[in-house]
């Protein structure tokens, strides 16, 4: 997961601060799924690296949803991207629903009922959601950066 992280941020960084921002916050969260995979015991304890991990899966979440996602919603009405509004329309049902798979971890976790078996799953939804947020920043702003630059 974590070299597809790179490998986005080498494609992409540099291009928007925003996309920027958030792809460093997608490699913090690789890094605390990663640290917490390799403690499974701490799932059970419910203790900082869980409660760590699920700070930053919000964080991360709650940008996606507000923020990035829009701003390349706009980018591509601006440009009149048809093609790239049809794909956001086609993925954005399934990020929500991997969103709220990903919300009722967090919950689980609050209550105390965090299982490894739930983590497990987790990191299968964020490869799935990684790949589908990929997917919209090469189609939603990659196609437009060069216009984007020109119009400027």
């Amino acid at each position: 997961m974590l070299e597809s992280c790179r490998n986005a941020q080498e494609r992409w960084g540099g291009v928007h601060k925003l996309i920027d921002s958030w792809l460093k916050a997608r490699h913090e969260l690789i890094r605390s799924f990663d640290a917490l995979g390799a403690k499974p015991d701490a799932l059970a304890e419910n203790g900082e690296l869980l409660q760590d991990f699920c700070g930053v899966l919000m964080d991360y979440v709650s940008a996606g949803h507000f923020g990035v996602y829009d701003q390349l919603t706009k980018e591509a009405e601006a440009f009149g991207d048809e093609r790239g509004l049809e794909l956001a329309d086609t993925l954005y049902p399934r990020l929500d629903a991997i969103t709220e798979k990903l919300v009722a971890f967090n919950d689980l976790c609050d209550a105390g009922k965090c299982v490894a078996e739930k983590f497990k799953e987790l990191g299968a939804l964020l490869h799935e959601r990684f790949e589908l947020e990929d997917c919209l920043i090469e189609v939603l702003h990659n196609a437009h950066k060069d216009e984007a630059v020109t119009q400027a």
